[in-house]
């Protein structure tokens, strides 16, 4: 039975009229979004079963590819796409939740700001968080991007964008896709050289935070900055 068959209280569309968003559950609002499922199943049901697949996890969901949402029945390239686009607004509403003038006072709020845009990269990503002398945010900026294992970053770039951001203080942040946040020697020589570079222009290297989903490594909690 397809959704527009089913009686008018247990539609997703009129559902949501009637009661608000809140009141859907995670594959209703899915369902919304993709329209259709197929042949014997519903939207709703077809998303029931993709969830499923992923631990009813919306996080786990937006790791999927558009090949692997294409192995469901019912599911092309263009829905596909519209689900990873519902969960990656999802990912920038969270982002854009954080208070972009936040203070920055231990590695927990480094991890706080920079984990709901670096947990799902498949490929390694250098940012920087700039901060004022109070600690307060002023821009984080994406300064590289790589390969499975390593990103390359030009300390020149990043003292570069401190300057015309007049920072007082940077933290450098990339992730492991491996899901391990030990960090790499090759780790250890960028923060040694960025934070001898930071002080040779009367900056301050606060952090070099790596991150994964669920853990992060700080050079500053272990005194290595």
């Amino acid at each position: 039975m397809v959704i527009k068959e089913w009686s008018e209280d247990d539609r997703p569309r009129e559902r949501l009229l009637q009661h608000g968003a809140e009141a859907l559950s995670n594959a209703e609002l899915l369902a919304i979004l993709i329209g259709s499922g197929s042949t014997g199943e519903s939207a709703v049901d077809l998303m029931k079963r993709i969830l499923a697949d992923v631990d009813n996890s919306l996080n786990q969901l937006g790791k999927l590819t558009i090949h692997d949402l294409c192995q469901y029945n019912g599911i092309g390239p263009a829905k596909a796409i519209t689900i990873l686009a519902a969960t990656e607004l999802g990912r920038r509403r969270q982002a854009d939740n954080e208070d972009e003038r936040a203070k920055i006072m231990q590695s927990s709020d480094i991890y706080s700001q920079m984990v709901p845009i670096l947990r799902d990269a498949t490929t390694e990503e250098a940012w920087v968080l700039l901060l004022n002398n109070n600690h307060r945010l002023i821009k984080k900026l994406r300064i590289s991007s790589g390969g499975l294992t390593e990103t390359l970053v030009d300390i020149r770039i990043v003292l570069k964008e401190a300057l015309i951001a007049n920072a007082t203080a940077i933290i450098l942040c990339h992730n492991h896709p491996s899901g391990n946040c030990r960090p790499s020697r090759a780790d250890d020589e960028l923060t040694r050289r960025l934070a001898s570079a930071c002080q040779t222009m009367r900056m301050k290297l606060i952090d070099h935070v790596v991150i994964v989903d669920g853990d992060y490594y700080s050079y500053g909690d272990e005194g290595k900055v």
